[in-house]
């Protein structure tokens, strides 16, 4: 499964959420181009997003999709993102080593919907123009 970068694969992410079923979840990494530490992790992201084909994963520049987040702000890199069709699962900073969300993944299922967090992203990708 490939990384979709945004803002640069908003039409291929849109379409391969428009052919995959509604509850794919999504797995999405909040960074900054200038972001050292962004960059170092950037290819773990990729080869931890071939061992769940279930997630689509997303590279955000918080810089030039900060509508993505909504009213959430990020403070600190990477901040991850995981969500259901229905809601969000986990949102917040995480240390740069891959194998933390890989555990987070594993057993996302077994944790409880989080309170706030930024919208939905599949409905917010969709209606996007």
């Amino acid at each position: 499964m490939p990384v979709f970068t945004l803002p640069n694969d908003i039409d291929p992410l849109k379409t391969y959420l428009a052919g995959h079923a509604s509850d794919t979840g999504l797995v999405a990494c909040f960074c900054a181009a200038w972001c050292d530490t962004c960059r170092e992790y950037a290819p773990a992201f990729a080869q931890l997003a071939d061992k769940f084909p279930h997630y689509v994963f997303i590279w955000v520049d918080i810089e030039e999709n900060p509508e993505l987040l909504g009213d959430e702000d990020v403070e600190n890199f990477p901040t991850l993102l995981v969500q259901t069709a229905t809601e969000n699962r986990f949102f917040g900073p995480m240390l740069p080593h891959i194998g933390h969300l890989e555990k987070l993944l594993a057993t996302i299922n077994r944790m409880p919907a989080i309170n706030g967090g930024p919208p939905l992203l599949r409905q917010t990708l969709m209606a996007q123009a």
